[in-house]
């Protein structure tokens, strides 16, 4: 059984939607960020970055929900949501899994976090939302013209991961699901029931 280290609405979201679907046993223990046990010394044995997820897999600390994503999706579901190392679409999922953490969760986190560069932090949240709302444009194109999904009609991993990413703009000047085709997406991965159950379990409601 795995067990994820979570904060409700962080990175770790999207491990625990990826739990959910697939189906597997998990147990969940908070990580209370404003209390700051994710850099207590008992959490950074685990995952030395100080930061959520972390994934007990086969009783071993796991990190980078990325990365965490990609596990449980080749691990379990017979390739539901990743394509096979043989399959054609194998390059196209591995390119958009790192795209996403690259040109919209760093972004995203340099909005959020601008104090991590240590500059101003109005000139980092700018550069921040350029990059994030041209990636945006791009993403919206790639939709319109190959979706629905990433990979055309295959839903995969990737999607998961850009959605929980789409919440974490909901706040910005313009969010990631204000443009016609990442909305569809949002729209449509909100409306499965393992969403209603991720929610429900992570006491969230903005964004429903």
């Amino acid at each position: 059984m795995y067990a994820l280290y979570y904060t409700p609405g962080a990175a770790s979201l999207v491990v625990h939607w990826l739990l959910l679907e697939l189906d597997q046993p998990h147990e969940l223990r908070a990580v209370d960020i404003a209390a700051r046990e994710h850099k207590d010394a008992s959490y950074l044995a685990l995952n030395p970055n100080g930061v959520v997820p972390t994934l007990l897999v086969d009783g071993q600390p796991r990190y980078e929900a990325a990365a965490l994503a990609m596990l449980l999706a080749d691990r379990h579901g017979d390739g539901a949501f990743a394509p096979a190392p043989a399959d054609p679409q194998r390059a196209e999922y591995l390119q958009w899994m790192f795209n996403l953490t690259a040109t919209l969760q760093a972004p995203l986190r340099l909005w959020w976090y601008p104090g991590d560069l240590q500059c101003d932090d109005e000139a980092v949240r700018r550069g921040a939302r350029a990059r994030f709302e041209a990636a945006c444009e791009r993403l919206d194109a790639h939709l319109g013209a190959h979706g629905p999904y990433l990979l055309g009609e295959r839903l995969s991993a990737a999607d998961f991961y850009l959605t929980m990413l789409m919440r974490w703009s909901r706040n910005l000047p313009r969010p990631a699901h204000d443009r016609p085709h990442l909305g569809a997406l949002a729209r449509r991965m909100k409306a499965r029931p393992s969403f209603a159950e991720l929610y429900r379990r992570e006491g969230l409601e903005e964004w429903a």
